[in-house]
């Protein structure tokens, strides 16, 4: 993997660009979150074809592929913000044109879900850090009621220079007690399972790893645990954050099972996946995990300081 370089984080009136890599996006919810960002004092573009549906996607996969490529390569847009999830991103990763997206400036990149796939494309491939965290068209920020205000606080001190947004606490700690500094890594269980035996397949090595997931029962969750532990992906990880599992039954018995054989501190019931709230991290960068306080708190290493 490249060293990482972190991405200047945003100022007011930095330009940001939409893009949908995976799956249709709603345009009502589009204009409801397009306007949180215009409130927060960004200037929001979007691709082209960003409103485009072809059956289960936001278009064609060369098209989506060109129009995240456009946006990242372009030099005055300070961060690519990935409108939804869905499905989709991973028919993406062998249609960009890595050389090129290596030449341009390291910028911000925010999705989750199944933007993790190019969360890991990105560290494998341009050895940059990403935001996995809320998108503009998700429930937690353009319901009809307003984006979800400490969903949007936490973002606000997480995207922005000068911004804090202090510890992202849990409500368990499984496994090992102690506390573990490292670059973390991972987010969604369904595409770091499907990533196994990829080129982009998470190695977690000396890495917190970050898993959450939605709609996904315990016996899934298992098998998806197993894929990774069999294919070595979890292989010398410190240290595990679980974050939401909406929808999944009670998933913390099979996911004490499955890693606290692994000897690792671990905490669980954190805000970050697909709940309400939803907090960012930041990804290939260093966080710390407290079993004691049963907390993550980002450290963002900013480009022009020594780390």
């Amino acid at each position: 993997m490249p060293v990482v370089s972190p991405p200047r984080r945003l100022r007011r009136g930095d330009r940001v660009v939409l893009v949908a890599p995976s799956g249709p996006v709603d345009p009502v919810r589009l204009a409801r979150g397009k306007q949180v960002l215009l409130d927060l004092g960004l200037e929001v573009g979007a691709s082209h074809r960003l409103l485009d549906r072809q059956g289960y996607l936001a278009g064609s996969d060369s098209a989506r592929a060109a129009e995240l490529q456009e946006a990242w390569c372009d030099p005055g847009v300070a961060a690519v913000i990935c409108a939804r999830g869905g499905y989709g991103a991973t028919r993406l990763l062998d249609l960009l044109d890595w050389d090129a997206m290596g030449e341009a400036e390291p910028k911000i990149l925010l999705g989750s879900s199944d933007i993790t796939a190019l969360h890991r494309a990105f560290a494998h491939r341009l050895g940059v850090s990403t935001l996995f965290g809320p998108m503009p068209a998700s429930a937690t920020m353009a319901d009809e009621a307003g984006p979800e205000p400490m969903t949007l606080a936490h973002l606000k001190g997480t995207l922005f220079e000068g911004g804090t947004s202090g510890p992202v606490t849990g409500t368990a700690s499984i496994g090992t007690e102690g506390s573990v500094t490292a670059p973390v890594t991972g987010g969604n269980l369904t595409l770091l399972a499907a990533l196994a035996g990829t080129p982009y397949a998470m190695r977690a090595e000396g890495r917190i790893v970050l898993l959450e997931d939605v709609s996904e029962e315990p016996y899934r969750i298992d098998r998806m645990l197993t894929q990774l532990l069999q294919a070595g992906c979890l292989d010398g990880a410190l240290g595990f954050v679980l974050g939401s599992w909406v929808d999944c039954g009670d998933p913390l018995p099979v996911l004490t099972e499955r890693l606290a054989s692994l000897g690792v501190p671990i905490i669980a019931g954190l805000p970050i996946g697909h709940g309400s709230p939803q907090f960012g991290v930041w990804l290939e960068t260093d966080g710390v995990i407290d079993t004691k306080s049963c907390s993550l708190t980002g450290m963002f290493r900013y480009p022009d300081r020594a780390p």
